[in-house]
């Protein structure tokens, strides 16, 4: 999504949508994730081994760049974490660089002191919003309210790094499986994702920007909703990217989890300091994609 490349200032907007099949997600009409695909790519990564296929230590991995032997986050209670010296990316760009950065999200371990959280330290901004209720309905109201919240930040702020969190979907595998209402909340977040794109286009300076724009899930569901063991389904997570190093096509090579936290520093122009011992390195070049088609 670059204006002028060469001279465009560069921001970064990640979305982090839980609990997301890949082979499920394949299947339906998500105008909004696919043409974020078409101008970049859409790949599967496998959940590294030896981390569960929980939203903890995935997020964890996602956003700090490092794995859960350095994190220390196991699963959905935090407590014991290193993120004082692995922190997230948008903690770590403010703190060290002095970088507007934005969070948003709904789930207490990443916001706020709850269950050994939160995992985002000290970003420049963030919006907490919970649901009312543990209910997959009670989730998409809050994912709608955080989107709102995001779409007004990055239309009216500047954040050069951002991170917005849907966890609607997740809930829904989690209460009624991974049938037709789930279907129906990955179009539901299609859709608030076409919001926060559209939020990028819209902003007044946009024609001097160079968005990179990463979609990426956390882990998979069973067909009865759940996650945490080895199946190919839980297992099996996705990123999406589109930006101005990319162009369209497959990834030259394997992308992982920790690879997310490295592109947005490289997407930004900020070398990695050795000394931050990333497991993560940026997303490789993609190459042409004649022979491996978006849909299944």
């Amino acid at each position: 999504m670059p204006a002028h490349p060469g001279t465009a200032t560069p921001r970064v907007l990640v979305i982090g949508i839980d609990g997301v099949r890949y082979d499920l997600l394949t299947e339906l009409p998500t105008a909004n994730l696919d043409s974020i695909a078409e101008a970049g790519f859409l790949a599967p990564v496998e959940v590294d081994g030896g981390t569960p296929t929980m939203s903890g230590p995935c997020w964890a991995t996602i956003l700090t760049g490092v794995g859960p032997a350095k994190h220390g986050i196991w699963g959905n209670n935090f407590s014991g974490n290193r993120l004082d010296v692995f922190p997230d990316f948008a903690t770590r760009l403010a703190r060290v660089d002095r970088r507007r950065t934005f969070v948003a999200a709904g789930w207490e371990p990443l916001m706020i002191q709850h269950d050994g959280g939160p995992l985002f330290k000290a970003p420049s901004r963030l919006s907490f919003i919970a649901p009312a209720a543990d209910t997959p309905e009670a989730w998409d109201e809050c994912d709608e309210l955080v989107t709102a919240e995001a779409v007004h930040v990055l239309a009216n702020s500047d954040p050069e790094a951002s991170f917005v969190y849907l966890g609607a979907v997740d809930e829904t595998a989690h209460f009624l499986g991974c049938g037709p209402d789930y279907r129906r909340a990955v179009l539901r977040a299609d859709e608030r994702l076409g919001r926060l794109l559209a939020a990028v286009r819209d902003r007044r300076t946009y024609a001097s920007e160079a968005w990179t724009v990463i979609v990426v899930t956390d882990h998979g569901h069973v067909d009865d909703g759940g996650h945490g063991g080895d199946t190919v389904e839980e297992r099996t997570a996705w990123v999406a990217c589109a930006g101005p190093q990319f162009a369209p096509g497959r990834p030259g090579g394997t992308i992982r989890h920790p690879d997310v936290a490295a592109q947005v520093y490289a997407s930004l122009g900020r070398p990695v300091d050795p000394h931050w011992t990333l497991d993560g390195s940026p997303f490789p070049a993609t190459v042409p994609a004649e022979l491996t088609p978006l849909r299944a």
